[in-house]
């Protein structure tokens, strides 16, 4: 695994995740309460025996950096790192990237400069999953594959959403259709999968290439800005795309839909992934905050981070709730997700505002939240009414959004008392 050198790419706007986005690029958004979605593939890599990896951005990266430079630090010994590559100009190129074949053909050389490096693992920031990518590698190097593409088995729904692979007897991919229409699934490749309501094979957008086989592909496409639609294409032709089978949990979630009904399901009764796991630890920042406070309440399918203080009478249900939340007594919270706060806001800076129209952080008594995403550092002030009873797919508030249905309130939200949202 030392001949593996990894690049995220995570420069786009993440328009899908806006107003998530709004401050922050994609790889940075708060992941269940205590992690950022770059957690995910960069454990996924450690664990694997990966150590040089790279993080490409071009947008909103300063949380990210701070993220990646207090959470990832390798031992010197043995050659490892985490290092984010934000767009910049040198002597070669002075615009910001086109797209994922872009930014990865201008940082290419950071793989070729490495001594040994023989094979280039490309992954997204915006998906959650756990895979041993040892695996991956020693079939693709066995294969003498120029790329491997894990696949893993989808419904119609989600596959109008993504890109299909058609394979040979011997797994080797023979078409891709990305993102194909309702109309034309009849026409694609379906396989026996362990499910039948889960006949297509999708791509997961991770993608493992021979370094020799990518430099040459990018020779000969000198204006390829797309990794999927344009260069990927050139080597599925001559039949050097192999597939890789994956049969565990997977969910891109690159949008607010996606994203939220992904956190539902984490704070279920039986959740899909499970961050608890012994084996592929999901790894974090280490905050050193103390345990939550819950006084008496009602706790139902939710999961609380650390340095949280939920007041009496409280009743939480379905919900997640990130590190530093402060919920007030009597508050009703269902089907939503609180991203925390970044610092705790003390007792005597709680008194002086409690004369003024700005409430403390957290959320104040008697406030029902339903079906929201709150991001950072909210201030919901007593008796608020957040729930969207009207049931309104998209909307734009002066201090709130919808989108699919989520009510979402943006970093830093001051909602004053008596609120109402319905």
């Amino acid at each position: 695994m030392q001949r593996v050198v990894c690049f995220i790419l995570g420069g786009g706007h993440g328009s899908g995740l806006y107003p998530l986005t709004l401050n922050r690029s994609v790889p940075a958004v708060p992941l269940a309460g205590k992690y950022r979605l770059i957690d995910v593939p960069v454990s996924n890599c450690i664990n694997s025996g990966i150590q040089r990896i790279f993080v490409l951005t071009q947008y909103q990266s300063v949380s990210l950096h701070r993220h990646v430079t207090n959470t990832f630090k390798m031992d010197p010994f043995h050659g490892g790192f985490v290092e984010v590559l934000a767009a910049q100009q040198t002597n070669e190129a002075s615009d910001w990237y086109k797209g994922t074949g872009d930014a990865l053909r201008k940082n290419l050389s950071y793989a070729e400069g490495d001594g040994g490096c023989t094979d280039v693992l490309v992954l997204s920031a915006d998906q959650l999953y756990r895979m041993d990518f040892r695996s991956l590698v020693m079939g693709h190097r066995a294969s003498g594959a120029a790329c491997t593409i894990p696949v893993t088995s989808v419904g119609p729904n989600r596959a109008r959403r993504m890109g299909i692979v058609e394979l040979d007897a011997g797994q080797w991919v023979r078409g891709f259709v990305e993102k194909p229409s309702a109309e034309s699934l009849d026409t694609l490749y379906r396989e026996n999968a362990e499910d039948a309501s889960r006949p297509f094979l999708a791509s997961m957008g991770i993608y493992l290439f021979q370094l020799s086989a990518l430099k040459e592909a990018f020779a000969s496409l000198p204006n390829a800005t797309d990794l999927v639609t344009q260069v990927i294409p050139t080597l599925v032709n001559p039949g050097r795309v192999r597939a890789h089978r994956h049969h565990g949990f997977w969910e891109d979630m690159g949008t607010i839909r996606s994203y939220f009904s992904t956190h539902m399901a984490l704070a279920g009764e039986k959740p899909p992934f499970e961050f608890h796991s012994t084996e592929g630890v999901i790894y974090t920042r280490m905050r050193n905050l103390p345990g939550s406070r819950v006084q008496s309440c009602t706790v139902r399918n939710t999961l609380v981070s650390d340095g949280c203080e939920i007041g009496e009478a409280s009743v939480l249900e379905q919900s997640v709730i990130g590190v530093r939340s402060v919920i007030g007594k009597r508050v009703t919270l269902r089907n939503s997700i609180l991203m925390g706060s970044n610092f705790t806001e003390s007792p005597a800076d709680r008194e002086l505002r409690a004369g003024s129209a700005e409430p403390p952080m957290g959320i104040g008594e008697g406030t029902i939240i339903e079906q929201a995403i709150i991001d950072k550092n909210f201030r919901i002030g007593r008796d608020c009414r957040l729930v969207n009873a009207g049931q309104v797919q998209f909307a734009d508030g002066p201090f709130y959004s919808i989108r699919d249905g989520v009510i979402l309130l943006p970093a830093n939200a001051v909602v004053p008392d008596g609120t109402i949202i319905s």
